[in-house]
């Protein structure tokens, strides 16, 4: 048997980049003393969600892995508690600006870097204005606690990111995630959004962690985002799904909130060979998905 408890932690953020890590700092101790042993945070936790205007100054976020804060700080957290932790960042590269989880070991050793390869572009999710879409592929870490897969946000909507990390050998799937109202479309999606997740925990018999953000954040009309004045409602609703995409735990709307939930990852690697679903893969007949 090789059991692991994973977390997802939710909680809402300020403009204050020192008091969003102090509070990320408290909440992973937390899931540390439930016995967590992967913790997963929230989408760039450093701040509010700055995509939801667009400031050619917000460009000033983005530091490099050595350099980010919140990296910095988690590596030393890991190392501490002996855990593994998945801290999503604004990365800058040279002249190159990406939107990155970085996944720290237990012994706080950076493992590498993800870098999101779905970049949206909507009301208020301007992120193509901030990010360029990742280079990385799709990657699989080996962990103290097991083999794990990420992907942020917007790539949790495509099945091939689930499916991609699956074949390179995850044994778990992690999605750092900002998302909520949808002021233009008039849409509640949070129960969309957590069914196609549930679908990739099904289809790939692989448990799915979702950590996102809650609370309202407002952008005032400034000269910089020409006069824009708007506000998303961030809906929490942060989970963990198992093997056959049952939700097992699940976070509030409106509330700070610290889910754990024990897997034994022999047991799920026997289940998942029992279904057939990787031995009947046909890639050869799957030519249109590249098209």
């Amino acid at each position: 048997m090789r059991k692991v408890k994973v977390s997802a932690i939710q909680f809402s953020m300020t403009r204050n980049v020192k008091e969003n890590i102090d509070k990320a700092d408290r909440l992973v101790h937390e899931a540390a003393v439930k016995g967590a042993n992967i913790v997963l945070l929230p989408e760039l936790f450093e701040r509010q969600y700055f995509c939801q205007e667009r400031v050619y100054e917000y460009y000033d976020y983005a530091e490099t892995v050595g350099d980010n804060a919140a990296v910095k700080h988690f590596t030393k957290v890991a190392a501490e508690l002996g855990i593994v932790l998945i801290v999503s960042f604004y990365e800058k590269d040279v002249n190159v600006l990406y939107n990155s989880a970085a996944v720290i070991d237990a012994d706080g050793t950076v493992l590498g870097i993800y870098r999101k390869t779905h970049i949206p572009d909507d009301h208020f999710y301007q992120e193509k204005f901030y990010f360029t879409p990742g280079n990385t592929g799709f990657k699989v870490w080996d962990t103290r606690f097991g083999k794990i897969g990420v992907g942020i946000c917007w790539d949790q909507w495509f099945p091939e990111t689930a499916r991609a990390l699956a074949v390179n050998g995850a044994e778990l799937l992690f999605y750092p995630t900002a998302i909520g109202s949808e002021p233009i479309l008039e849409s509640d999606s949070a129960g969309h959004w957590r069914r196609t997740m549930q679908g990739h925990a099904a289809a790939n018999v692989m448990p799915v962690i979702a950590a996102n953000r809650y609370g309202l954040e407002k952008v005032e009309p400034s000269e910089a985002n020409g006069g824009q004045e708007s506000s998303l409602n961030f809906y929490g609703s942060s989970f963990i799904a198992d093997q056959t995409g049952d939700i097992v735990k699940s976070a509030g709307r409106d509330s700070e909130e610290v889910l754990v939930h024990e897997f034994d990852l022999d047991e799920i690697a026997a289940h998942r060979l029992s279904w057939g679903i990787f031995r009947d893969r046909r890639p050869e007949c799957y030519g249109d998905l590249t098209r």
